[in-house]
């Protein structure tokens, strides 16, 4: 592929990534919850390689073309990002919690085994947005004739290189979150609290904007 092509798509997708929304929400929440952030941002790299497999194998086109399986992902993905953000909201995380009791916040994220990756993963994986994301950006970085390698294998390099750009964000974001409230306890409620209602104005936000299109 073009080097050109390759760094300005890596410019784009930075920018887009470093966006706050979602998956920002969620691992902030992890992380004051002191729940393994590495795990959760696998989790949510994870659902990306799925929206990658999607769009290299052309099933992505099939799935933004069914109005009616694009809206029952909608549906399923948000009511997923309500109930997260619910219980987020609920249960705001403090990092006092863990110091005190002598590292609970440690076994309970150990008790969770794969939860954090797994909630990492159907964040992702459901966001119908990840996956339009896939149809409206990726496709203008690719090169359709006169390419040394076959759209489908330019179209899994992009998707892969998105991962890698949201690994390191996310791990970022993750550590500095940990880093800069370790010491707040009240404002790390505060930023789990937005973190909360982030998740369920987001959701909400997908849910009435695709039933808004029926």
């Amino acid at each position: 592929m073009d080097s050109g092509l390759l760094f300005s798509f890596l410019v784009v997708d930075l920018l887009l990534v470093c966006v706050p929304g979602a998956d920002w929400a969620y691992v902030i929440a992890t992380a004051l919850r002191g729940d393994r952030v590495p795990r959760a941002v696998a989790g949510l790299v994870c659902g990306y390689a799925l929206h990658t497999a999607l769009a290299t194998a052309g099933l992505a086109v099939l799935v933004a073309g069914s109005p009616r399986l694009l809206t029952a992902l909608t549906v399923v993905g948000a009511g997923y990002l309500l109930r997260l953000g619910w219980g987020v909201l609920r249960r705001p995380a403090a990092p006092e919690a863990g110091e005190s009791t002598g590292g609970t916040a440690g076994a309970t994220a150990g008790t969770a085994g794969g939860r954090p990756f797994l909630r990492g993963a159907t964040i992702s994986g459901l966001n119908p947005k990840g996956l339009l994301l896939y149809l409206s950006v990726l496709p203008q970085f690719l090169t359709l004739r006169g390419a040394h390698l076959p759209v489908p294998a330019q179209t899994a390099a992009l998707g892969l290189l998105h991962m890698a750009c949201c690994a390191a964000v996310y791990l970022t974001v993750g550590v500095l979150a940990r880093a800069l409230l370790a010491a707040r306890p009240a404002a790390a409620r505060a930023v789990t609290r937005t973190s909360g209602a982030a998740m369920l104005g987001i959701g909400a936000f997908l849910l009435v904007e695709r039933l808004a299109t029926l």
